[in-house]
């Protein structure tokens, strides 16, 4: 009936892309998170709640289900549990170790720094906010701080002197996951664009997406757009990393490499082994989008091509401003109102049962004869979606 049993970890927007993709080469999806009615439960076969922190329950849910591949979608997760569920037999895409590897900013550093020589900033890990300052001295102010774990950015600012270095270490703690005091301290790059180069493991080789630029406010992403124009020598200097970081983390499936780009440097910044939120833009320019590729890769079924229509795309967020559990979207009809035949617009809300201050509650996306034009199109759709609370 099912060509696969597919497992995912987390089941925010970017799973209930993956599930839908899933579902429609005729897998069957098991959607897991911590809260009731998450995004990718409500398109899923089955779902069960639980804390993905929580090693016992993670195992119970394997063992309930037996599915055939466990997708982790989040960084949050007990990785011990799912190295043990993987040296048992159990299958984790791409693999349990990328997960492990990738939870913690310290270790993909290292991994990316040390072991396989990629090109970096300066960076120093520190325990404490002593250690930070001497971290400091060594990067250099600016200098930008980020807990080792967190998530979607939380606890990352940038320091200018001792004073706002100290308080960004009490910034990061506070916002960090897990119980360990540990901030990596890094040199500013004054770079001219950010990209996300989805890499796409496969059984028959690599492959890479168009490069897709972003903006970042807060350590979140706020819009992307594809392709970024980046220099050839970038883009292979990106490419060679990003082909060697993956090789080593092993196993099928994409993944979301960044990168600061000044001029034809390609320094390397952070990792996820999994679709990726700023590839959220190949949901309408590129086929197959980021999750198809992630399922195919997966699943071990064949990728002929990776096709960009001529011109660019764009996504932009459509952010929540209160606290509520009721609420709903205006302006959904102005948005779309915006496309034609020559640049259409597509609005992708993502149907989260409450909202808060920031949270993203869906995108604007749109094509257009150039990125530019694209990303000032999605931007127009995202600010006609509005988020009313109390209703």
């Amino acid at each position: 009936m099912h060509i696969a049993t597919l497992m995912l970890l987390g089941s925010g927007e970017l799973g209930r892309e993956f599930a839908i993709a899933a579902k429609r080469l005729g897998a069957k999806v098991i959607a897991c998170d911590r809260y009731e009615g998450a995004p990718a439960m409500q398109v899923a076969d089955a779902h069960e709640t639980f804390s993905m922190l929580d090693g016992a329950a993670l195992r119970a849910a394997v063992e309930k289900h037996r599915p055939n591949v466990i997708v982790p979608e989040i960084e949050a997760i007990d990785t011990d549990t799912l190295v043990a569920l993987e040296e048992e037999g159990w299958r984790v895409a791409p693999t349990a170790n990328a997960a492990r590897m990738t939870m913690n900013r310290d270790n993909i550093r290292s991994l990316a720094a040390d072991e396989l020589g990629l090109e970096t900033s300066k960076f120093r890990f520190a325990e404490s906010e002593e250690e930070a300052v001497a971290a400091a001295a060594h990067t250099g102010f600016p200098c930008v701080v980020k807990p080792v774990m967190s998530s979607s950015g939380k606890g990352q600012s940038t320091a200018t002197d001792e004073g706002e270095l100290r308080k960004a270490w009490a910034y990061a703690v506070a916002n960090m996951r897990g119980d360990r005091p540990r901030v990596i301290v890094e040199e500013f790059i004054r770079f001219d664009s950010e990209i996300t180069l989805l890499t796409v493991a496969t059984k028959d080789g690599v492959l890479f997406c168009d490069p897709i630029g972003h903006v970042q406010e807060g350590g979140d992403y706020r819009s992307s757009w594809q392709p970024s124009a980046i220099s050839a020598a970038a883009l292979s200097s990106a490419q060679a990393q990003a082909e060697k970081v993956v090789g080593a983390l092993g196993g099928h499936g994409i993944f979301g490499v960044e990168f600061f780009i000044a001029g034809d440097r390609a320094i390397f910044s952070e990792l996820s082994p999994r679709p990726h939120d700023t590839g959220m833009v190949t949901l309408i320019g590129q086929s197959p989008n980021e999750f198809e590729l992630h399922v195919r890769a997966i699943l071990g079924l064949p990728i002929p091509a990776i096709v960009r229509p001529a011109g660019g795309s764009a996504s932009a967020v459509i952010l929540a401003s209160e606290e509520s559990t009721h609420f709903a979207f205006e302006g959904l009809g102005d948005a779309l109102a915006l496309g034609s035949a020559g640049a259409p617009v597509d609005v992708r809300l993502f149907s989260k049962p409450d909202t808060r201050p920031g949270r993203r509650m869906g995108i604007a996306l749109a094509l257009a004869q150039s990125a530019d034009e694209a990303r000032a199109l999605a931007e127009k759709a995202a600010a006609c979606v509005r988020v009313v609370t109390g209703k």
